[in-house]
């Protein structure tokens, strides 16, 4: 299992900042780096910023919202990054959610299946440097794209429910999860993903589990941090729907925190049900927190 680090200064800090983070993560051992795409820097302008900087590590990211962006413009704008990052790019995708697409962008969140269907019909061969030429019901386009140096880029689908999983399975190389579980990740996720890939003819999957992790002496404290920071996603469908499965109250109960040994061997597990890679995203209260976390999570590397 690969071990990735989930970044968070592209939403509270500078490029530089998010530069720095990178290169950080890099010199650390991780094998990636993702970067969010919510509301502050855009995530793909960024990683080509980086991909300049920061020579060797995987850069994703996690995850860009679809229908917001033209699946040729997508793909156009990772082209260039992974030229400018000499193959390392993994896109990540996924399509937000209502409330953000329809009650803050003023667009339509109509028939979500069909959309990234539609839109990784287009966005595929593009990403493998090939023309497109498509006709589908949201998404029409014959076209092609001269980016000359890039190489194709991967892209993996935030998936959660079965039919975008099956989509993931069948139309990218993989998901990557937020708000999931162990538990659903072995029962519901990976079988699901799986059992499509398999029935599709198409390699196995690439499985992203990302989780909060925080190495603490005290429990109770931090679990209530995490409530606290991680308390929208609890209120979100999609996510709310993982946590019911998990049967968990909130995000709290799904982070792996603890001491570094519980840590340690909580992360260690999540490759034992067919975790592909686990993506960290650290939450410490204090600077021994995130030196505490930083050195249990270097001991899987």
């Amino acid at each position: 299992m690969r071990i990735g680090y989930f970044g968070g200064t592209i939403n509270d800090g500078t490029v530089d900042d998010v530069v720095a983070e990178a290169a950080q993560a890099e010199a650390d051992g991780f094998a990636t780096y993702w970067a969010p795409q919510i509301f502050g820097h855009d995530a793909l302008t960024a990683l080509a910023v980086v991909a300049r900087e920061v020579p060797r590590i995987e850069l994703g990211t996690s995850v860009v919202p679809t229908y917001p962006r033209h699946p040729m413009a997508l793909a156009q704008q990772c082209l260039t990054v992974n030229a400018v990052a000499d193959g390392r790019l993994t896109l990540g995708i996924g399509l937000s959610h209502k409330v953000v697409i329809e009650n803050m962008m003023g667009m339509s969140f109509d028939k979500p299946i069909r959309h990234i269907r539609d839109y990784m019909n287009v966005l595929g061969p593009l990403s493998r440097n090939e023309p497109v030429s498509y006709s589908g019901e949201a998404y029409s386009t014959h076209a092609s794209i001269a980016a000359n140096g890039a190489k194709p880029f991967s892209t993996v689908i935030a998936a959660l429910g079965p039919q975008m999983l099956r989509a993931a399975a069948e139309l990218a190389d993989g998901t990557l999860t937020w708000c999931t579980g162990p538990i659903t990740l072995a029962e519901h996720t990976i079988p699901t993903i799986n059992a499509a890939a398999d029935a599709a003819g198409r390699p196995d999957p690439r499985v992203i589990a990302a989780l909060p992790v925080c190495v603490t002496d005290d429990s109770e404290a931090v679990k209530g941090r995490a409530a606290k920071v991680f308390e929208i996603y609890g209120s979100l469908p999609s996510y709310r729907a993982m946590l019911d499965r998990e049967g968990a109250a909130g995000p709290e109960d799904i982070a792996i925190t603890g001491t570094a040994d519980e840590v340690v061997d909580r992360v260690g597990r999540l490759a034992e049900i067919g975790v592909t890679d686990y993506a960290a995203v650290e939450f410490p209260g204090n600077p021994d927190e995130a030196e505490a976390t930083r050195a249990a999570i270097k001991q899987l590397l």
